[in-house]
This record gives C-alpha cells, sequence and structure tokens, in this order.
C-alpha cells in the first residue's frame, strides 16, 4: 500500500478518535481499540493476525506501566488518609508565613503532586486555600491558581504518572534520567508560573456565590460576586504580628497515635525515597563498571517498579502499622488506591495498542518519512503533536500516549540517545500541560472549586497552562545540546 494511503488512513484514524470522544462521548479506553481494530483493517493487516497485534500492545505496554501506575497510586492514597498531605502543606504555611503563602501551597502543590493525582491532590489541597483564603481575607484565586497549575505541572512531566511512564516505555526512554532533568525543568516551571499567577491575580474575577459563600462564610455583596475582596472570615484565624491574619489549626484533642497526622519529615522523605532509589540506580548504569555486584545492587533497587514497591511497604509500616492501623485497615487502603486508576492504566494499554497498530500496518513508517521531510526537530515535532492532541481532545495522558505511538518509527529512525529521547518524552510532557480548556475534565474540576465561570477559567487556568507548557519546552529545548 502506498504512503499516501497509509497517510491517509492514519488521518481518517485519529479524527475518528478525536470524534468519538469529543462529539459521541466514547470512553477513550473503547475508542481507542475501536480505532486501532479499524485502521488495522484499512491498513491491511491480516484478519488473522489482528488479534495477535491487539494482544502484543496491550501486553508489552501493560507489563511494564501498570504495576508502577498501581503502586504510585497506592503510596498516594496512604499519605493522603494517614492525613500526611493535609499537615505537609500545613507546614508549609507555617514555614513560609503568611505573606509567602501562596508559594507555599505551591511547593506543597509540586512536592505532593508526585505521589498524588492531580485530580486527588486538587481535593485534598483545595480545602487548605479555602481556610487560608477565608483567613487572610483575599481572594481564594491567589493561592489555587499556582497550587492548581504546579500539580498539573508535575502529572504531565514526571514518572509515575500514567502518561509519562507510557511515553518512557513506547519511546525508549529512561525513567531515571527524565526524573534527573524533569525535577529541576518542572521546578523552574512551576516558580515561573507562580509569578505569572501572581500578575494575573492583581485584577478580579467573578466568583460563585456559592463557593464564595462556602469559602467566606457569609453570602457575597455584590461587589464581591465581581471579584472584589473576600468578607472578614468567620473561621479561626489569628494575627501574625504584622496586622495580617493567618490560618490557625485546632489543637488534637487527643494523643492516639492513629489520630495525629504524620511529621513533615516523614511525609517528605516517604515521597523522595523512590526518587532517590530510581536516581540511584540510573547513576549506577551510567558510572559503574558492567557486572560489578554495587551496579547490580543499585540496579535492581532503582528499578521503578521495585523502588514503588519499596516506598509501599514504608509508607504501609511508617504511616499505617507504627501509627496502630491494623493490618486489615492497612489492606483496604491500598485496595481503594486501585479503582480510580483501572481505567486510567486501561487507556494506557490501548493507546499501547494502537501504537502497535502503527508499527504493524506500516503507517508508522510512512508517518515517520512525512515528518523527516518536514526538516523540523523531533523535540518539536513531539511538543507541537503532543500540544495539539491535548488541545482537541483535552487529554494530557491520551495526548501522551498517542503522541508516544505517532512518533516512535520516526525516534527509532533518528537514532537518538537515552538522555535525548528522555527530553524529547519531557517536550510531550510540556505539550500535555498546556491548553486546559473546555474539554479537558481538570479544567472543569478546577474551576468549579475556585468558583470560576467559563471566561474567567479561559483567562486565568488555560492562559497559565499553555504559558508554563511553552516554558517547559523552551527548558527542554535549552538542555538539548547538553545531552
Amino acid at each position: 500500500m502506498s504512503h499516501t494511503a497509509l497517510l491517509l488512513i492514519a488521518a481518517v484514524g485519529v479524527a475518528t478518535l478525536l470524534l468519538l470522544i469529543l462529539r459521541a462521548k466514547v470512553q477513550p479506553f473503547v475508542a481507542l481499540v475501536v480505532v486501532s481494530i479499524g485502521v488495522a483493517l484499512a491498513a491491511g493487516v491480516p484478519a488473522a493476525d489482528l488479534v495477535k497485534t491487539i494482544e502484543e500492545g496491550m501486553g508489552s505496554t501493560l507489563g511494564h506501566i501498570a504495576t508502577i501506575i498501581a503502586l504510585g497510586a497506592m503510596i498516594g492514597r496512604i499519605i493522603e488518609l494517614s492525613g500526611g498531605a493535609a499537615a505537609f502543606a500545613h507546614s508549609l504555611i507555617d514555614r513560609f508565613g503568611s505573606k509567602r503563602t501562596p508559594l507555599a501551597l505551591t511547593v506543597a502543590g509540586f512536592v505532593l503532586g508526585i505521589p498524588v493525582f492531580f485530580e486527588v491532590g486538587l481535593i485534598i489541597l483545595m480545602p487548605i486555600a479555602y481556610g487560608v483564603a477565608r483567613a487572610s481575607r483575599k481572594p481564594l484565586l491567589v493561592y489555587a491558581l499556582p497550587m492548581g497549575a504546579a500539580m498539573l505541572t508535575v502529572h504531565a512531566f514526571l514518572p509515575p504518572h500514567p502518561g509519562a511512564v507510557a511515553v518512557a516505555q513506547a519511546i525508549g526512554a529512561d525513567q531515571g534520567l527524565m526524573l534527573l532533568m524533569g525535577i529541576p525543568v518542572t521546578a523552574v516551571v512551576i516558580l515561573f508560573g507562580y509569578l505569572v499567577s501572581r500578575r494575573m491575580t492583581r485584577r478580579e474575577y467573578p466568583m460563585d456565590p456559592a463557593v464564595h459563600a462556602e469559602v467566606y462564610g457569609e453570602e457575597p455583596t455584590t461587589a464581591e460576586t465581581g471579584g472584589g475582596s473576600a468578607p472578614a472570615s468567620t473561621g479561626p484565624k489569628a494575627d501574625d504580628g504584622h496586622g495580617t491574619a493567618v490560618l490557625t489549626r485546632p489543637e488534637p484533642t487527643t494523643t492516639d497515635p492513629a489520630s495525629q497526622p504524620p511529621s513533615v519529615g516523614t511525609v517528605l522523605a516517604l515521597i523522595v525515597a523512590p526518587i532517590l532509589l530510581i536516581l540511584l540506580g540510573t547513576l549506577g548504569q551510567n558510572l559503574l563498571a558492567d557486572g560489578s555486584a554495587p551496579r547490580a545492587v543499585l540496579t535492581v533497587l532503582g528499578a521503578p517498579m521495585v523502588a514503588l514497591l519499596i516506598d509501599v511497604a514504608l509508607c504501609a509500616y511508617v504511616l499505617g502499622a507504627r501509627r496502630g492501623w491494623e493490618r486489615a485497615r492497612i489492606a483496604d487502603v491500598m485496595t481503594s488506591a486501585l479503582p480510580p486508576v483501572a481505567m486510567v492504566i486501561l487507556v494506557a494499554g490501548a493507546g499501547g495498542v494502537f501504537g502497535k497498530v502503527l508499527v504493524a500496518s506500516g503507517i508508522g513508517d510512512a508517518i515517520a518519512d512525512v515528518l523527516d521531510r518536514t526538516g523540523l526537530p523531533a523535540l518539536f515535532l513531539a511538543f507541537l503533536m503532543t500540544l495539539a492532541l491535548r488541545a482537541a481532545q483535552g487529554s494530557a495522558t491520551v495526548a501522551l500516549i498517542t503522541t508516544a505511538g505517532i512518533l516512535t518509527p520516526l525516534l527509532q529512525r533518528a537514532d537518538l540517545s537515552t538522555g535525548q529521547l528522555s527530553l524529547v518524552a519531557l517536550a510531550m510532557g510540556a505539550g500535555a500541560l498546556a491548553v486546559s480548556h473546555i474539554n479537558d475534565a481538570g479544567y472543569w474540576m478546577f474551576t468549579k472549586l475556585a468558583g470560576l465561570d467559563v471566561a474567567s477559567g479561559l483567562r486565568t487556568w488555560t492562559v497559565l497552562t499553555t504559558v508554563m507548557g511553552v516554558a517547559g519546552f523552551g527548558l527542554t529545548a535549552a538542555l538539548w545540546p547538553l545531552v
């Protein structure tokens, strides 16, 4: 079959995928599988090989990422239900002081966003932002906007989040290198986003009266629904010595260890532990001699699945058993982490099926030929394609997985190093961060919790995520000559 025909089939397949998700509201997992079967048959994959191709695509993808996503979800769930996430955020607020509370919540979003999924993190931290806004009498958006953007940045860029893990597996990037380069990149992007959000929140935005009443404890006046100053707090507050109201926490009324939140140091150590193990594994493979015992040990401990498994055990003991949780409760908490990520895992597997079909049908090579002739760098193509798919269908994970399947043949032909492939994966993350708008569930979740209308959400959340995504791509491009 000619390249033109294969490219036409690919274009129709992607368009059909978007129509099924956007117009027909078909679940992305089902849409990906249906489109994969249709593309395979149209491109001439023998009917006898169709099921085998689908099984290979699903198996090769889920064999790598299913355990990582599940274990990461368990870590986040234990930290959440132990009270560790809220305790960590409150501690940062105390340490940063009232004037830098927005920065403290941004840092909390960055750190907690590593083990906790974006939607879950938003549910955990938004009540804290409510309390701070109530006590400080400042607009909620001052605190919520940079905090939410920080969590979305980590969700798009870094393992163990599903999109980043799936991209690393598909294109052959190293998750250790992605973390080694990605953590500084995301930190700079988040700091940049914090500074941009400070300028954005200087102006006033209308606030949903129901959210206003929930945050500030009373109905807004006419001026306040137009974004004016918040009313005096009816919640607990104290003075920080400078005439500024700050959030206070109620003193614990019991000495039961299970009811006491863990210390911030404990939570931070448990979040950082798997990252350090993965980084040590990567450094060991690059710096130690082949066949040496230290390299073998670090390679095993630094495997993402092993590192996360060790951290699950540490979380279960430190945040659970040591604080009085029974074994049955620990097991129930771990189990409760799995249903929310089950569909994410299946969507990632279906993305692997789509990628396998592109390779088996020859469409991948045809696309690689066309992209080669454009003369555009692989890094830019990765960012631009992910951004376009993100803008078109809304899901960052689907955009990452689909782009990885389309670009894998081109990246294999380009003979890039592992470090360069890791930067390509980060560039895809930058594209997935940008253009969060009305077709993105995360957009609606943030704007509803923040009390924003559609126009205000587009002017704040959408603009901020897009600016941060472009900045993230700029940083990855700046690192390209160094790897």
